[in-house]
């Protein structure tokens, strides 16, 4: 089975991507990424595949999976029946770490931890008790708190026990794990996006920074992002423009044109869709205080859209908090 690509959002104000996520069963996702991704599952019990390793798991079961390794858990009961399944994830990326851990030696840890997961990890029952332990702190609204408290776990997993799940054959192709050229060419595609975004953008050019057809990038970006290429490009600009109306005090027709739009009925359209208010009524929820000030950021309980879709035809909606 080929497994989907999950395009992880960051955010512009955070270093490490949190994802809780609380629904009544796990469903079977089979997806890679190119970030490291650690995750605790609660209140579960099922089969977890990590490459071509499939076993079984139960409560608090904390695993590593390394960039680009096909991955997925698939629940088949709740311990407790009246509450629902959870899991905690945290995403980073590889060369991040290991640049903070070359800079700082309190981090140096993050080079063994890394080495030992090229293959996957999984920890035993005391490490995730240890981060559920942690789960306030990785949950909190403040991005830096996250990040201080994903760094602590992550340096206390470096000399943890852990059993290595898959075979390095699992990262040649044998098992359905990505040849890697669609991500590549994808993110080819999305950094010219985020460098020029307040240019207009023609689909012919991002096909050439790919060297794709127009109708084979429409096709990747609906099968791995779950949007239009030209939906991608709006919601890139309305982020834009969200934080220049929080942070500025420039006039709205001028961020705008500085935002990548032309036309300020087109720009006040596309917003108010998107955002569900006008420009002027987002910026006056800026100055009273009800916006919270880590709005760049996606919310913890927010999924990637590339999966979103994807996994809304197979189930039901997440429960909320």
């Amino acid at each position: 089975m080929k497994p989907a690509y999950e395009h992880v959002q960051f955010g512009d104000e955070c270093s490490v991507r949190i994802y809780h996520r609380r629904l009544a069963r796990i469903p079977f996702e089979w997806h890679h990424h190119p970030e490291y991704e650690l995750t605790l599952t609660l209140n579960s019990q099922g089969k977890r595949y990590i490459g071509d390793s499939v076993s079984d798991y139960e409560a608090e079961d904390l695993v590593l999976v390394p960039p680009d390794l096909p991955h997925t858990w698939a629940s088949n009961r709740s311990i407790d029946s009246s509450s629902p399944q959870v899991a905690v994830v945290i995403w980073f990326d590889g060369d991040w770490a290991r640049r903070l851990a070359d800079c700082c030696p309190e981090y140096g840890s993050l080079h063994r931890l890394l080495r030992r997961a090229a293959c996957g990890l999984a920890f035993g029952p005391e490490a995730g008790a240890a981060m559920r332990a942690r789960a306030d702190d990785l949950l909190s609204g403040a991005p830096r708190e996250r990040l201080a408290a994903a760094l602590d776990i992550l340096c206390a997993l470096a000399d943890a026990a852990g059993v290595p799940l898959a075979s390095p054959s699992a990262f040649n192709g044998r098992t359905g794990a990505p040849s890697g050229h669609e991500p590549e060419r994808i993110n080819r595609v999305l950094a010219m996006i985020d460098a020029r975004f307040a240019e207009p953008l023609r689909l012919a050019e991002l096909c050439a920074a790919a060297s794709l057809s127009e109708r084979t990038l429409t096709r990747y970006f609906a099968r791995h992002l779950g949007e239009s290429v030209g939906r991608y490009i709006t919601r890139v600009r309305i982020g834009h423009a969200c934080r220049m109306l929080a942070d500025t005090a420039l006039p709205i027709s001028v961020i705008a044109a500085r935002s990548g739009f032309a036309n300020i009925a087109n720009f006040n359209r596309q917003f108010k869709a998107m955002k569900d208010a006008t420009p002027a009524a987002y910026r006056r929820q800026f100055a009273t205080g009800s916006v919270p000030d880590a709005i760049a950021s996606p919310l913890v309980t927010e999924r990637s859209p590339s999966l979103r879709r994807r996994a809304g035809r197979s189930r039901g909606p997440e429960i909320e908090d």
